[in-house]
């Protein structure tokens, strides 16, 4: 098999919001949360991580620890290293990585099967419960850590590694007569085949991947069929149905988002990936029908999706309840995976404003700004009161917590921060499309021509983005710029002189088309006003309320500036709302302030019920990222405000 050789990224993050992220991962997630895989970490639930593996390479005894997906923890912590080396190298990093890759390759079966689950704890039921036990969602993981550390590195153990398992898992599933019928009950697989399909061009990989997906929820059912093999005669404790798994109906029937939010997405993400690949409008339609169900009727302001605890999942249309919110880290992260697949298949602002949205919100609330702690759930309203007291709310945590026995998340939310470079392009042919917006530094092939650009910005805080185009000779393209949603006018300049950007307008973006020099300069100005958002009437639980955000970013209020009962606080219609940046606080951020009236609480004389009194003050708010909430006194937390009109 011949593998592309594929060299790292190319792009010098020099933002000052992401470059301090991208440190923060460097010098404190990647070490602390080796060091949790290594079980080093105190009053922290074990991982056993690592030394699942070293069981399983018969290099030590005891027992399979964790979850059934506990494998997936290693792999997206490799691939959260991968990507920082993108960014800067470190010999420390890929030692450590080096030595894990060659723990399991000596942990690996001869036929190529890897999973310690399996082969410590139950080697005799390997393929048994696709519907319950990850090994495929594992497999996944560890494929994508090492296509992301070959492409970062060179280095191909890894990578052989991981096709060697391939080649074993495609011997075991496919349409044959003598191959099983089976898909994975957590969605991830799918996409991993697609990303080693493209570094190694074996389209055995991408038509095993088309697998899965057009198996997935045919008759008879195969979730059945293996339950019946096991001698399962339960039903399936969410609901009996099958629609948690997205395996209710073939895929190309879905029209609405259901089940576990976090397997939809990487499914999704999967679907819109082949759909490119393979030029499936089928797929393509399906994706665009979910797409449209997901951001219009079942999304958080934060971007946050799924919003009911049971079975971590999307629950109906435009029930998006505050402070009874699941939204996990995870969920958001697999929205931007997925929005920068539909962005391959159309250019469209739509996908990149919820990308951003992601990016800026729901995601990165998932982690402290030091990198020590983290959500598995991002609330939209937090009694911490409520979280300790009420069963229906201990999923709400007040504040970031160390570490989970189920710990996807924290290597999750590193491994999308330490790669935010690869969400800032996508290229097609002699069209360079700029979806974010970030200082850096790149070199892209334009038709075997050589371009360095340059990004200048203090965004999301200053709606002024410079870009220095420098082609290695002049060379005709088109630099398209994406006018977020959010902005109500922009001004684009080249050179100094205005562009009528308007009549070069499609789909949000602002295609320029002309011969670049060396160092032409683009100017791009985004109107950043404080904007009050109102949710669709449908959406019970914000009837009466606004949301403020500036630019990308929503904000929140925090019991440490507000004082306590925040739901007290009504914002009227007419007050002036001012923005300022505190580089003091929270790491610098701007903050939103301006004059509300609370309902006060005294001279109610211990009674439960009155006659209505106008019994207000005027009080100063401050609004702060919601990204950035719990990071100081933990304490009460809102981002819909009660609004007077």
């Amino acid at each position: 098999m011949k593998i592309e050789q594929k060299s790292k990224q190319n792009i010098k993050i020099t933002d000052a919001f992401w470059q301090k992220r991208l440190e923060v991962i460097r010098n404190h997630v990647i070490p602390y949360q080796w060091e949790a895989l290594n079980d080093r970490l105190h009053d922290t639930p074990p991982s056993h991580a690592i030394e699942n593996f070293r069981i399983a390479a018969g290099e030590a005894e005891g027992e399979f620890i964790g979850m059934v997906f506990q494998d997936s923890d290693v792999a997206k912590w490799i691939e959260a290293v991968a990507f920082s080396l993108e960014n800067e190298s470190n010999e420390e990093f890929e030692q450590i990585v080096d030595e894990v890759v060659a723990l399991l390759g000596r942990a690996q079966d001869e036929n190529g099967y890897l999973n310690t689950y399996y082969q410590v704890k139950e080697p005799s039921k390997r393929w048994t419960n696709l519907r319950d036990n990850h090994e495929l969602y594992c497999a996944g993981h560890l494929i994508e850590a090492a296509v992301a550390y070959y492409r970062a590195t060179g280095k191909k153990q890894f990578l052989d590694i991981m096709c060697q398992y391939a080649d074993h898992i495609d011997s075991i599933f496919g349409p044959e007569d003598h191959k099983r019928k089976g898909y994975p009950g957590h969605q991830e697989i799918e996409l991993a085949l697609v990303k080693l399909y493209d570094v190694t061009g074996n389209e055995k990989y991408l038509n095993l991947s088309k697998y899965f997906i057009d198996e997935r929820g045919k008759q008879p059912h195969y979730f059945d069929i293996e339950k019946k093999e096991r001698n399962d005669m339960k039903p399936f404790w969410f609901n009996d149905d099958y629609a948690y798994h997205q395996a209710h109906i073939p895929v190309r029937e879905q029209k609405e988002a259901v089940g576990h939010a976090v397997r939809a997405v990487y499914m999704y993400t999967a679907m819109a990936d082949l759909a490119a690949k393979t030029n499936d409008e089928s797929l393509k339609k399906a994706c665009e029908a979910l797409w449209e169900n997901v951001t219009q009727k079942q999304m958080y302001i934060t971007a946050g999706i799924g919003s009911m605890v049971f079975g971590e999942a999307f629950s109906f249309d435009y029930d998006l309840p505050n402070d009874l919110s699941y939204t996990e880290t995870c969920a958001s992260i697999g929205l931007v995976f997925w929005a920068k697949r539909m962005l391959d298949l159309e250019v469209n602002r739509k996908y990149a404003d919820v990308m951003e949205r992601a990016l800026y919100n729901g995601t990165i609330s998932g982690m402290d700004l030091d990198g020590k702690k983290f959500f598995y759930v991002n609330p939209l309203e937090v009694q911490p009161e409520a979280s300790n007291k009420r069963n229906d709310k201990k999923h709400i945590k007040p504040v970031r917590q160390k570490w989970f026995g189920c710990a996807c998340c924290p290597p999750n939310i590193a491994r999308l921060i330490a790669s935010i470079g690869h969400y800032i392009y996508s290229q097609k042919e002699k069209e360079l499309f700029v979806h974010l917006y970030l200082g850096h530094e790149t070199t892209v092939e334009i038709e075997g021509m050589s371009v360095g650009l340059s990004q200048k910005t203090n965004y999301p805080w200053d709606g002024h983005i410079s870009i220095v185009v420098s082609p290695h000779s002049e060379q005709e393209f088109t630099l398209a710029l994406r006018i977020p949603g959010w902005s109500k006018g922009a001004c684009v300049k080249v050179n100094g002189d205005i562009v009528d950007h308007q009549n070069l307008m499609k789909n949000g973006y602002v295609y320029l088309n002309r011969v670049w020099k060396e160092n032409d300069s683009v100017e791009l100005s985004l109107q950043m006003d404080i904007e009050r958002i109102q949710a669709n009437p449908r959406v019970r639980n914000n009837n009466g309320k606004v949301a403020l955000q500036r630019g990308p970013v929503v904000y929140c209020l925090e019991e440490v500036d507000n004082g306590r009962n925040l739901p007290s606080i009504f914002l009227p219609r007419n007050a002036e709302l001012t923005a300022a940046f505190e580089g003091d606080l929270l790491d610098g951020v701007v903050v939103i302030s301006g004059q509300a009236e609370q309902i006060l609480e005294d001279g109610w004389e211990n009674q439960l019920y009155r006659t209505v009194q106008d019994h207000v003050n005027t009080i100063k708010i401050k609004a702060v990222p919601y990204f950035a909430w719990c990071n100081r006194e933990p304490g009460e937390m809102i981002v819909w405000i009660n609004e007077k009109r």
